[in-house]
């Protein structure tokens, strides 16, 4: 689940594991992101998982060396492989936001995320207004449109919004902006999972008029009605997330 699009998908259902490598640090990392490994809590020793997940010694270590990376875990000589508090999580990390987001954020968790992603978004396409280039508002148009076609249908538009947005990412032509397109992709498919359980079915027309705003100060190079439509836009979702139900747990 680190690909650009992978969260996207998780919409429609959980994703296979490509390999057992994969398999392990996804049940491991979902584990710890559902409370089933509880924060500070020791994971059971290597030959309680190499059972329980059917792997080798080999494949098991290099999965908690992987989830060691990213913040989720620390191995202690003598003591075991010790759950890390979620201050310690790299939040940035697609593949932890997939088991935030399978697990079910809760409402503290999506506020303080709602509050970054408002920062991200609009620094994002006021800079994109004035160093876009005509490839990438070329890109910009065929997602708006994308996203009016596939309106009824759940996954393929989240998808277009998505690409729409991680467009406006790489138009800012700032490197660290590109690279926090896993919390963009987080907040369209928050916004898409509220619009999913309300079974709302255009999921597109609420906001189409704001889009083509957009898009169209990108295009013309108007940083202020950007502003104004990337604001707007953002409230809206901002509603649909904090009022969403709870997402199940899957712990």
């Amino acid at each position: 689940m680190s690909e650009p699009g992978s969260l996207v998908r998780a919409l429609s259902g959980r994703q296979t594991a490509r390999n057992y490598h994969s398999y392990v640090i996804s049940e491991v990392g979902l584990g710890i992101a559902s409370g089933r490994f509880a924060v500070g809590s020791i994971l059971p020793n290597d030959a309680e998982m190499m059972d329980s997940f059917g792997v080798s010694r080999t494949v098991l270590r290099e999965a908690l060396k992987t989830l060691e990376a990213k913040g989720l875990v620390e191995a202690r000589a003598k003591v075991g492989t010790r759950v890390l508090s979620r201050g310690r999580w790299n939040l940035f990390d697609r593949s932890v936001l997939g088991w935030i987001q399978e697990a079910g954020p809760d409402a503290a968790f999506l506020t303080s995320f709602i509050e970054l992603r408002d920062m991200v978004e609009m620094q994002t396409a006021t800079l994109a207004a004035t160093r876009r280039t005509a490839e990438q508002v070329r890109m910009l148009h065929y997602w708006l449109n994308q996203r009016e076609a596939m309106t009824g249908l759940s996954e393929p538009y989240a998808l277009a919004e998505f690409e729409f947005h991680r467009i406006l990412c790489e138009a800012s032509q700032n490197p660290f902006l590109r690279a926090a397109s896993g919390l963009v992709e987080f907040g369209v498919v928050q916004a898409a999972r509220a619009r999913i359980e309300a079974r709302v079915e255009d999921f597109a027309s609420e906001k189409s008029s704001l889009y083509k705003d957009l898009a169209d100060g990108v295009t013309s190079g108007a940083p202020q009605t950007v502003a104004q439509a990337m604001a707007a836009i953002l409230t809206i979702d901002r509603t649909w997330i904090l009022n969403a139900p709870p997402a199940p747990n899957a712990g």
